[in-house]
């Protein structure tokens, strides 16, 4: 969770002749799925896309990502390009200790590249068996242990030392070879 203290301001009230004081606010904001698929349903677009956002857009999720309730809607007005870099930061931190090793392509090889939408990593959670409640969790984590779930459910590589039969054939092609050169 994310946490940002947004301070009150102080502003002149042209038509009142005073000044005017606005309260201090505390935001709780979280990286999740959930706010993930709110951001999704308002702009109907992925949210995990090389595209850009808009201010707008940018605004909006962490409207999504807020957990404190009943903000005014200027608090988020209030924002500071810091408190944009403390979200930024917050979004893109791993929140695991767990690593993978990257498998190298081949040459000239290409990936496809999944749009990845809140219902896919809905599906994924469903195939491997995670519970709803791990939607709530900093995106990135769980999408690595939706990760770990995929590697560990993996089959096993067939074993590539020889079988008995491959043992067995190669002994008599060996036989038959030193017996053409006696």
């Amino acid at each position: 969770m994310l946490t940002l203290n947004i301070p009150g301001i102080e502003q002149w009230d042209e038509s009142k002749q005073e000044f005017v004081y606005t309260d201090s606010a505390t935001l709780e904001l979280e990286h999740s799925l959930v706010s993930l698929s709110k951001w999704e349903s308002i702009w109907e677009k992925p949210f995990l896309s090389p595209d850009p956002k808009t201010t707008e857009e940018t605004l909006s999720y962490i409207e999504a990502m807020t957990l404190t309730v009943d903000v005014p809607p200027d608090v988020f007005q209030r924002l500071s390009a810091e408190d944009y870099q403390k979200v930024n930061d917050y979004i893109e931190s791993k929140m695991t200790a767990t690593w993978f090793a990257e498998k190298k392509e081949a040459p000239g090889a290409s990936r496809r590249k999944e749009i990845i939408t809140a219902e896919i990593i809905y599906f994924w959670m469903s195939s491997h068996d995670i519970a709803k409640e791990f939607e709530t969790w900093h995106l990135n984590r769980l999408i690595t242990l939706i990760k770990v779930a995929n590697e560990k459910s993996k089959q096993p590589e067939k074993s590539k030392a020889p079988t008995k039969s491959d043992l067995a054939s190669r002994q008599a092609l060996n036989a038959q070879r030193q017996a053409m050169y006696q």
